[in-house]
């Protein structure tokens, strides 16, 4: 005798706890990216403090270890005390970025990077026993700053809200731009070193200094005030001229033109005051992006508090209600012409109906602001790619195809992210 168990019937979904669920889930992606600044703040700091033990080193492989040797332990202390505060901010959203990962692309930037710190070591042993040559060494820190860098880039690719989204546009420009000057450092620092500069290093500078401004240029898109105007008083600072003039010297001079070696020490301390004033306008934007998250999520939270409130009171007006319709305008109209209400009263219909309308009006508004600050993102990314393709075809170097890529749009008088969506659009035709 077989015996069929009575299945119970699964309550009916309804609109409002979809409603309440969305709101849920945006507060918790603001809570997510409260733990997520902290990370990035880290890293930030972390960056900057590889970026300065990376030109004490040049320097004191430069010197063959007769100078920069005290300075270099220090920055390398410092660099340590950065390293922990970085594992300590990841170890704390560790649990939200592997238990609920919302980016495979940003979990694997920040493996690479791990795996990076972990070779350091072994790099600054080497470093402090003059077995890596000055290129090498520049090459080996570049890497592990760029995988730190690109973790702040894909964490801006997952932010949802506007305004958060912005002002992590703006930071990664300017930590990129910071980069490429610290990259000028070094090329600047071989050449007025060495006292002469040939044909691929003044190219290299020039590459670097537009690279810089093409993410400064991105960076006041996003940016806030506060750090906008630290910004421009850092471009009108005498400082720039004095580097603008070396700069000149560095690609106007032949390799047979002698300069003197001690402007590499000039060069070198203007580039690290640049940027050391560059670190705390960056450090404002940060400060801006705490804010806004922290506001951002006092917002949501009220905002869903005061949603939760009014569903209750609605809800009590449910039980007994007549059966009603609501067309798009909210009035009562013939079943046959608008949508059911499925036994709420008019008055909760209405109401729920207007939340559904304001929620959805305030996430398309949302989406809208947010295109600008993901098509930043989406242009790097697509600029990154074109490089590399032309890099395999041409069999050129990065520099090389940078450049390439700049004379294509301007000889198509187009713009640079759509000269490199076009070469990526064919490498996929080509390849496929």
């Amino acid at each position: 005798m077989s015996v069929s168990r009575k299945r119970e019937t699964p309550e009916v979904p309804t609109a409002t706890e979809f409603l309440i669920a969305s709101r849920q889930c945006e507060l918790r992606h603001l809570e997510y990216f409260l733990q997520m600044g902290k990370l990035v703040q880290s890293i930030g700091n972390l960056v900057h403090g590889l970026q300065r033990e990376r030109g004490a080193s040049n320097v004191f492989l430069g010197s063959g270890g007769a100078r920069f040797a005290v300075e270099r332990d220090a920055m390398k202390r410092a660099v340590d005390e950065h390293r922990v505060e970085f594992s300590q901010s990841l170890a704390d959203i560790r649990g939200d970025l592997t238990h609920h990962p919302v980016s495979s692309p940003l979990l694997n930037h920040i493996a690479s990077a791990l795996h990076g710190l972990a070779g350091l070591a072994a790099l600054r042993e080497a470093v402090v026993n003059q077995r890596i040559p000055v290129v090498d060494a520049t090459e080996a820190f570049s890497e592990l700053i760029h995988q730190l860098i690109t973790v702040v880039f894909e964490a801006a690719d997952t932010v949802a809200d506007p305004s958060i989204a912005g002002l992590l546009v703006a930071m990664v420009h300017l930590m990129n731009g910071k980069e490429y000057c610290g990259q000028e450092r070094a090329a600047g620092s071989a050449g007025f070193s060495s006292g002469h500069f040939d044909t691929a290093l003044s190219r290299r500078m020039m590459h670097l200094v537009e690279a810089q401004e093409r993410c400064f240029e991105v960076y006041l898109a996003f940016a806030n005030d506060d750090s906008v105007a630290r910004w421009q008083k850092l471009r009108v600072h005498p400082r720039e001229a004095q580097i603008e003039q070396l700069r000149q010297l560095a690609s106007s001079v032949g390799r047979y033109k002698q300069l003197d070696p001690s402007l590499a020490d000039q060069w070198f301390g203007l580039l690290t005051e640049r940027m050391d004033e560059l670190k705390q306008i960056e450090d404002l934007v940060e400060q801006a992006f705490h804010a806004c998250c922290v506001a951002r999520y006092a917002e949501a939270r009220h905002a869903l508090v005061h949603q939760e409130t009014l569903m209750d009171s609605l809800a009590q007006l449910r039980s007994g209600s007549p059966r009603l319709v609501l067309c798009d305008s909210g009035e009562v109209s013939d079943p046959n012409t608008g949508w059911e209400a499925g036994g709420i009263s008019q008055q909760s219909g209405r109401s729920v109906f207007d939340l559904l309308q304001e929620q959805t009006h305030r996430l398309q508004q949302m989406s809208d602001e947010l295109r600008s600050a993901k098509e930043a993102l989406e242009d790097r990314k697509t600029q990154e790619k074109a490089v590399l393709m032309l890099m395999k075809h041409r069999d050129i170097d990065n520099d090389e195809a940078h450049r390439l890529l700049r004379k294509l749009a301007m000889d198509q008088g187009k713009r640079l992210p759509d000269v490199a969506r076009a070469l990526v659009a064919l490498s996929g035709v080509l390849e496929g």
